[in-house]
């Protein structure tokens, strides 16, 4: 790949994969996420028959509808489910509002295979709803856990990748200052849960906004399309992402006491009281052009149609090598299989932004598979 170390580190600076370290570390895991925002999508019934006929065995749901939540039950499909975000300050300033939602969306769905909840998505810490993301994780985890299922469930938020300050190397990756107050007590929580950050990672993002110093087939996650980043060799840049947000994470922690002695006998031993990363979304576009929001903030100009990176081929390529990839670990946690989702089950007509927002469905609307791609 030709890239400096400054284009490299803006391009991962700027957009992400929500990428996750698997809680089961014995196989690799890729689920799908079934987004609504669409006007001609099939019924909740035949997108469950697709994720049962294809042996999709993990979905991540932005909000807790109740009719999914209803055909979930029984099907063993492992469930990452969302919280909106306007919710969040009642959630956050009422325990009881916290119950609440624990006893309406995961206590009367005693059949549905919960195993996250996502306490906000990509929330601006400068937003409204910044201040509200940490107490609202802890009222809904103490929810959880008071209903006897923090063993099952872990709570957590999903973070987009311009939290970073430096990415590249990914070993030394370090969030922004100006983020600290948001970030650090976050991750302290999840420290002491033990409950990975979920984190958004797009190459697709990455590759679209720097196209002349990120090679294509590094953001494709292709064999034999590696980097020696800071003397260590990364396969794709899915890896280097997850990476730096992971090295940023262990800063954090070695910057403060563990608050829980177990964690500082576990320090003692070897171990780390870091608990990574963790996957919630990734994907790759198979048609429209234009440019991302975040990308005409930062000043890029360039226009993209249909050429060599919004296509069904790429998007193929994209979807099969993360199948191939989950099976191992990064290089700064080898041997640990991943677990992520792909963004998104359908194309769907009604999501705003440019075109390409609207194609990142592995299935058309109609329940046929876009292009041949195998669950395993």
């Amino acid at each position: 790949m030709a890239t400096t170390a400054n284009h490299f580190t803006l391009t991962l600076l700027l957009f992400g994969l929500l990428i996750v370290t698997s809680l089961d570390f014995t196989v690799g895991q890729v689920g799908v996420c079934f987004g609504r925002l669409g006007n001609n999508l099939p019924s909740v019934q035949r997108t469950l028959a697709l994720y049962k006929k294809y042996n999709i065995r993990r979905m991540r749901l932005y909000d807790p509808h109740p009719p999914t939540l209803r055909g979930l039950a029984g099907t063993g499909i492992r469930l990452m489910l969302g919280i909106r975000d306007d919710e969040l300050r009642d959630l956050a300033n009422c325990p009881d509002a916290a119950t609440a939602w624990v006893r309406t969306n995961i206590l009367q769905h005693p059949n549905v295979t919960f195993r996250h909840i996502t306490v906000g998505n990509e929330i601006d810490p400068d937003s409204e709803f910044g201040p509200f993301v940490l107490p609202a994780m802890q009222n809904i985890y103490r929810a959880v856990r008071t209903a006897g299922r923090a063993g099952q469930i872990k709570v957590s938020t999903s973070i987009r990748t311009d939290l970073l300050n430096t990415s590249y190397p990914p070993q030394a990756g370090e969030f922004k200052c100006s983020v600290n107050w948001y970030i650090r007590p976050i991750v302290e929580f999840l420290r002491d849960t033990q409950t990975p950050l979920l984190v958004n990672v797009y190459p697709y993002f990455a590759y679209m906004n720097d196209p002349q110093n990120i090679n294509l087939s590094f953001a494709l996650l292709q064999p034999n399309s590696g980097v020696v980043a800071g003397g260590v060799y990364y396969d794709n840049l899915y890896y280097a992402i997850l990476d730096a947000v992971d090295a940023a994470m262990e800063r954090i922690l070695a910057a403060v006491p563990s608050l829980f002695s177990v964690f500082s006998e576990e320090m003692k031993k070897g171990g780390s009281r870091n608990p990574g990363g963790k996957g919630s979304e990734t994907g790759w576009s198979s048609k429209g052009g234009g440019n991302t929001p975040m990308a005409a903030d930062m000043g890029y100009t360039t226009a993209l149609g249909d050429g060599p990176i919004n296509t069904v081929e790429n998007a193929r390529i994209y979807n099969n090598n993360l199948m191939r990839i989950v099976k191992s670990g990064t290089p700064r946690r080898p041997g640990r299989p991943l677990e992520t989702y792909i963004f998104a089950m359908y194309d769907e007509n009604l999501k705003p932004g440019p075109a390409y927002e609207r194609h990142f469905g592995i299935f058309l609307p109609n329940g046929q598979p876009k292009y041949p791609l195998r669950f395993r």
